[in-house]
């Protein structure tokens, strides 16, 4: 027997229907230990999130007003869905206690966490598990910051002790024992807390699509589900836009060398994505792994007769950037050209005054600046021994008419990122998409 644990995310418990999606998952396989609830999310579109409800709270107690009409909306959810499970425990007692914590202690903080713990009871309830609050288990410094060692050694032992528990998501304490969260998403950090802890053989983490895309459904039509990618692969994914899942909140898990399997609740029966260690080539699967963008970029083009003997050039234009403030994308260079990718955001109020220190600095022959600039990166092991993987990628640009301003290769040769202009983005992701993945 293994040990799995498990994640859900608020769109897995908006209701009771949901919570009985979960308890039938649980209950469909033994080696379940651990279950990480999320607070209850949205039911339909116009609905509002719990979390979002809690955080309205305590703005309200903030600034001196009363936030029980506000609450009772909370209250109502949570209530609707215990007499529908027909939970037997005092809920309107947890939901008073709440209510009148908020109103106390004035902590955005904790006020937030409570859609988690309160999620957290019921659950245990519902499953006739453990409950363990994670305010005792999840540790931050004194400064906010994840306190990593700390945590696995205090949630280690108490795990001993709980053979199968519920352990809310997204908050901790600090060391004087007050309520702490992590940045929203954070329930995805707390089920690889736990499964580190647990020294799980897997951690399933199930939300409402069935695993990753190998692109924006959005803009590429039913693309294909990505049924294995490494740890190294989801970074590159994550960082250019990719969303199910940031490698950041699942890094204790990476660490540990731990599987991570993302599932649909929606849709137990799809295997989803396995993101592991290193993928296994398989038969009939693509050179590539998956395709993810981001707009809003400028280039900053630099160009300077003998540049590359010019001692320390480099070093200067990026200490222009570091000086206000302004971190950058890519370093794309040649032998007398330097470019410099940066954020549209990064340059609002800074643009002028970083040219003029590079002029000042570096004295170059010119600078080229090219706003409305779209980056897309090809991610994917089998790129780097498949000949022709980058005359297929520009060779379909080329087809569909677009113009490829910029070029970046990492030294993996596990990617291909391509700078275009904004308007090319949808064109560029559907022709990149088309060129490799077979219907």
């Amino acid at each position: 027997m293994g040990i799995k644990v498990a994640k859900f995310g608020g769109s897995s418990l908006a209701d009771a229907e949901h919570f009985r999606r979960v308890k039938a998952i649980i209950e469909s396989d033994p080696d379940y230990c651990y279950v990480v609830p999320s607070a209850p999310g949205k039911r339909f579109s116009e609905d509002e999130k719990i979390t979002d409800l809690l955080y309205q709270c305590h703005r309200l107690v903030e600034r001196g007003k009363s936030h029980e009409e506000l609450f009772k909306k909370i209250a109502d959810r949570y209530t609707q869905i215990a007499e529908e499970l027909e939970l037997d425990f005092d809920v309107q007692g947890m939901l008073l206690e709440t209510s009148d914590a908020i109103r106390r202690y004035k902590n955005p903080d904790f006020a937030a966490s409570r859609g988690e713990y309160m999620n957290g009871v019921m659950l245990s309830k519902y499953l006739g598990w453990d409950f363990i609050d994670a305010q005792d288990v999840i540790k931050f410094d004194r400064q906010g910051a994840f306190a990593a060692e700390w945590t696995n050694e205090v949630l280690t032992e108490a795990l001993k002790n709980h053979p199968r528990a519920v352990i809310p998501g997204f908050y901790g304490s600090y060391p004087n024992g007050d309520v702490h969260t992590f940045s929203r998403g954070g329930s995805d950090i707390s089920g690889a807390i736990v499964s580190r802890a647990a020294k799980a053989d897997v951690y399933v983490n199930w939300t409402d699509v069935s695993g990753f895309m190998m692109a924006d459904p959005r803009i590429v039509k039913n693309p294909k589900v990505i049924r294995e990618l490494s740890y190294a692969e989801l970074r590159e994914l994550s960082y250019m836009g990719a969303t199910v899942l940031h490698e950041d909140a699942i890094f204790p898990v990476h660490k540990a060398g731990i599987p991570t399997n993302i599932r649909n609740t929606n849709a137990p029966e799809d295997p989803g994505t396995m993101i592991v260690m290193q993928t296994r080539p398989q038969e009939g699967q693509s050179v590539i792994t998956g395709i993810a963008g981001h707009k809003n970029f400028t280039l900053l083009s630099i160009e300077k007769a003998m540049m590359n003997a010019e001692l320390g050039f480099g070093r200067r234009v990026l200490q222009a950037l570091e000086d206000f403030g302004v971190s950058f994308e890519h370093l794309p260079t040649g032998i007398d050209t330097m470019s410099v990718v940066i954020a549209d955001k990064e340059l609002v109020t800074r643009k002028d005054q970083i040219i003029q220190r590079i002029q000042q600095t570096c004295q170059p022959d010119s600078i080229e600046i090219s706003a409305g600039i779209a980056l897309i990166a090809t991610v994917g092991h089998g790129m780097s021994s498949t000949p022709g993987t980058a005359a297929k990628l520009f060779t379909a640009l080329y087809e569909a008419g677009v113009n490829i301003r910029m070029i970046d290769q990492g030294s993996s040769e596990m990617n291909i990122i391509v700078g275009i202009n904004i308007e090319d983005f949808e064109t560029a992701m559907n022709a990149i998409y088309r060129a490799f993945v077979k219907d």
